[in-house]
């Protein structure tokens, strides 16, 4: 019964291997499905890259390892009256099994390394944006740009997510429910921006998965954080640190446009704090709420 059920377990694997092997597009889009994101900047591609070569080594140690394991035990096993090696201290295989995983080793720490350094390259920026985190809600600063503003959920997202008693809209009829703002950041694609996170009360984390990076904004301190866009698009994410009973409603949302776009948007922005616009600042009283 037992080899019953494990041929038919093999035959079920190869049927499986050579399915996907015949429809490439199908394993990719099962692979896409739940694979780490690609991305949409310069670092998140490294990271992504970073990561399939790291995935693909662990495949291969894992089919050459638990594949030497099963034709050992078939071919060895006890019904074929095969005695068991007496011999111990070999130094060969010793030196074997300690020189390849530390050449394994080796080839992903250099690549990881590489990763790493570029990651916390923080030179040569071409803008940079003074972020401050609130409960709940951010504070962004275009340094030398005369920009800033706030950025707080959106009005809809804000009154479905009331207790039902006094909410007057269904969350299933808001776009992007708790993933869109009133005032996003805009930033031209192409240009290494450069964050620059503080908080003003309690640890918060700003983190948009597909920029590739997450760093804590903390009281008293100032982290950075780069990226560099590479396609036009609206990115969203949210505060990653629990920050608070409202922490779930503090959301991030980037959007990516030409060099012509983003000076025309900083254009409008100066125009609308010039006339006192409501919508991009807020009180003191509720800045210190």
């Amino acid at each position: 019964m037992f080899k019953t059920k494990l041929s038919g377990a093999i035959r079920h694997t190869f049927l499986l291997g050579m399915l996907l092997l015949a429809f490439p597009g199908s394993a990719l889009a099962f692979r896409e499905g739940i694979n780490l994101p690609r991305g949409v900047t310069t670092m998140s591609d490294e990271i992504y890259n970073l990561h399939m070569l790291i995935f693909w080594i662990c495949v291969v140690i894992a089919v050459l390892v638990f594949g030497a394991m099963i034709i050992s035990i078939f071919l060895h096993r006890k019904s074929r009256g095969v005695e068991p090696a007496k011999w111990h201290h070999n130094t060969a295989v010793e030196v074997v099994w300690t020189v390849i995983p530390f050449m394994i080793l080796i080839g992903m720490a250099i690549p990881s390394a590489r990763a790493l350094i570029d990651l916390e390259d923080y030179r040569d920026y071409d803008m940079s944006i003074q972020v401050t985190g609130y409960q709940w809600f951010w504070h962004y600063e275009y340094r030398g740009e005369n920009v800033d503003f706030y950025s707080r959920l959106d009005r809809d997202s804000n009154r479905a997510r009331q207790l039902r008693a006094h909410r007057d809209i269904d969350p299933r009829d808001v776009d992007n429910y708790l993933l869109e703002v009133d005032n996003r950041v805009v930033v031209p694609i192409n240009q290494k921006v450069l964050l620059l996170l503080t908080a003003n009360d309690v640890i918060h984390a700003w983190w948009v998965p597909e920029l590739g990076g997450k760093k804590d904004a903390i009281p008293g301190f100032v982290n950075e954080l780069w990226f560099e866009i590479t396609e036009p698009g609206v990115y969203r994410g949210q505060c990653a640190e629990l920050c608070g009973r409202d922490h779930g409603f503090m959301p991030i949302v980037v959007e990516a446009v030409e060099q012509e776009e983003y000076e025309a948007w900083l254009e409008e922005m100066r125009e609308r704090q010039a006339k006192g616009d409501d919508n991009l600042q807020l009180s003191a009283i509720e800045v210190a709420r």
